[in-house]
């Protein structure tokens, strides 16, 4: 994934679409994969989503933001998805559970998320290498 939207598939991955060469209000910053349909979800700086081959749950993209959005991940099910913001801010859709942020209490910006799909809830990572879950 390029931060213009454009999708790049190698191996046996499908090309589902891509945003590439379409006016974005922002940069694309996160993939996930559907798992049920091998299609994917990309996120943008301003939590706009563009589902690819997946069903879309919501976003974002037309609400201010305090901080851009920096990554995202999926269920375990695939029927959702989070995305969270450089202050740790998160947003959850379809059947993602909202399980609590790291906004006000991150020690440096945040930089990505990774689903735990045992527990159904997810982990944060911080510049400074800090976990939260």
């Amino acid at each position: 994934m390029a931060s213009d939207g454009g999708t790049f598939a190698f191996g046996d991955a499908a090309f589902h679409g891509s945003m590439g060469g379409q006016h974005l209000n922002q940069q694309v910053v996160g993939i996930s994969v559907d798992l049920a349909t091998g299609g994917y979800w990309e996120v943008a700086t301003d939590g706009g989503v563009f589902a690819f081959g997946a069903p879309f749950f919501g976003s974002t993209g037309n609400i201010h933001l305090n901080q851009p959005v920096n990554g995202m991940t999926t269920t375990a099910n695939s029927q959702g998805y989070w995305f969270v913001a450089s202050d740790g801010g998160i947003f959850a859709f379809g059947n993602a559970g909202f399980h609590g942020s790291a906004a006000g209490t991150a020690q440096a910006t945040i930089m990505g998320m990774a689903s735990d799909y045992a527990t159904g809830g997810y982990w944060l990572v911080d510049a400074s290498g800090n976990v939260y879950s």
